[in-house]
């Protein structure tokens, strides 16, 4: 009896799949790695001036917004809206900043955390950061480790905002 019933499920299981609708392959839109990155690092120097970037949800365009430029560059009216427009987070909110500099100095210096900790406690400190690096011949270790840190990271937020992110050599 049990051998009908599960030949009786996978008959109707094979109906049920045959008559149901098809997802939509819906193409996401795709956008270039060395555009995401630029949009980021306007983004991130908003410090000194009010920027942000959007990305179309429809076609991957990539939108810069700035208070000191907003008379040269022409953006969509409803850029603000998210349901059209992913907004670029920057830097730090994609942990890039003191967080990523706190980690590669555990993986290659960690008997100089104290000294990064009260490194950061200070203006410059990014120089003084690569000053320390640059000591024990590890500035170019971390010019690639954070390298690699922002295109993840970069890679990753864009997908789960719905977009495809060009391979970095096919640009």
């Amino acid at each position: 009896m049990p051998a009908i019933e599960s030949r009786s499920f996978s008959r109707y299981k094979s109906i049920i799949t045959s008559i149901a609708p098809k997802k939509r392959d819906r193409q996401m839109p795709c956008v270039k790695y060395s555009d995401l990155e630029m949009a980021l690092s306007l983004v991130s120097a908003g410090y000194m001036i009010d920027t942000a970037a959007y990305i179309d949800r429809k076609n991957g365009k990539i939108y810069c917004k700035s208070s000191e430029l907003d008379e040269y560059i022409e953006v969509p009216d409803d850029v603000g809206d998210s349901s059209l427009y992913a907004t670029v987070p920057g830097k730090h909110e994609l942990d890039l900043g003191k967080r990523l500099v706190l980690r590669f100095t555990a993986l290659e210096l960690p008997g100089s955390l104290d000294q990064v900790y009260a490194i950061f406690r200070r203006q410059g400190a990014y120089s003084r950061y690569k000053d320390l690096l640059e000591g024990h011949g590890l500035l170019e270790k971390w010019y690639r480790y954070e390298e690699a840190a922002i295109e993840a990271a970069l890679r990753e937020w864009a997908e789960g905002e719905g977009f495809t992110v060009e391979p970095t050599g096919e640009e």
